[in-house]
C-alpha cells in the first residue's frame, strides 16, 4: 500500500510539472509586436563587426550609421548581430552615398552562416528583388531578374525597407508599400543582417540606420 501511495504521488508530481511547463511557455512566449532587437548605431560598441579587406571591402560604424563598403566585381557583403530567430519583421533605413547604380543593398534574414541566407535588395537605379544564397550560390526566388519600381527613391536618397519572414513566406516592403511576396522553406531560422553588393568592378558605399526587429 505504501508503494502504491509513493507511485501515485510520483505521478501527481509529473502531472504538476507538465502543467507548470505548459504555463511557463504560455506566460513567457514572445508576444506579437515585441521588439526582439534594435540598433541606431550610435554606440560603436553595440556588437557589430568592424572588419576591412582590400579585395572585398569594409564593414564598420561611421558617424552614427553602420557602413558597408563593397569593392570588386559581383561581390556581396553582409553583417549581422549574431541572432538566431525564426519569424521576424525587420526594418531599416538605408542610403547609397558613393558609387554607381550597378549596386545592390538591403536586408538579410534567416542567415545560417555567411553562405546561406535570404536577401531582400534594391538598387539605386530603382530595381528590387528577393533571393537566397545557398552554399554560396545566389539566386532570385520565383524571378528571372530584378524588377523596376517607382516606389524606390533613386540615386543618393534614403529608402526604408521592411522584410517579413514568417513560416515559409517572405515579403518585401519599400517605403511603406508591399512590392513582392515569395514562398521558400530552405532556411527555417538564423541571423538578421544588412547587405550591400556590386554588379560591376567598382566601389559602392551604403549607410544603414534605425534597424528594428519585431515579432510578427
Amino acid at each position: 500500500m505504501r508503494r502504491r501511495s509513493i507511485w501515485i504521488a510520483f505521478l501527481s508530481l509529473i502531472s504538476l510539472a507538465c502543467q507548470l511547463t505548459s504555463l511557463t511557455t504560455e506566460l513567457f512566449e514572445t508576444p506579437s509586436g515585441a521588439v526582439l532587437f534594435q540598433d541606431d548605431f550610435s554606440n560603436a560598441s553595440s556588437g557589430w563587426e568592424n572588419q576591412s579587406d582590400e579585395q572585398f571591402g569594409t564593414v564598420d560604424y561611421f558617424d552614427g550609421y553602420y557602413r558597408i563598403e563593397v569593392q570588386g566585381d559581383h561581390n556581396m557583403i553582409w553583417a549581422g548581430p549574431g541572432l538566431n530567430l525564426t519569424d521576424v519583421r525587420l526594418e531599416a533605413d538605408m542610403i547609397k552615398v558613393i558609387g554607381s547604380s550597378d549596386d545592390l543593398f538591403g536586408l538579410v534574414c534567416r542567415a545560417k552562416d555567411k553562405e546561406n541566407y535570404y536577401f531582400f535588395v534594391i538598387s539605386s537605379d530603382g530595381y528590387y528583388g528577393i533571393g537566397k544564397t545557398i552554399d554560396g550560390v545566389q539566386s532570385l526566388i520565383n524571378a528571372e531578374g530584378m524588377k523596376p519600381s517607382e516606389i524606390i527613391s533613386q540615386g543618393k536618397s534614403i529608402n526604408h525597407l521592411r522584410v517579413d519572414c514568417i513560416a515559409d513566406q517572405q515579403e518585401l516592403y519599400i517605403n511603406g508599400q508591399l512590392v513582392a511576396q515569395v514562398s521558400d522553406s530552405d532556411l527555417p531560422r538564423g541571423d538578421i543582417g544588412l547587405l550591400a553588393g556590386n554588379l560591376a568592378a567598382q566601389e559602392n558605399v551604403v549607410l544603414f540606420d534605425n534597424l528594428s526587429t519585431i515579432k510578427p
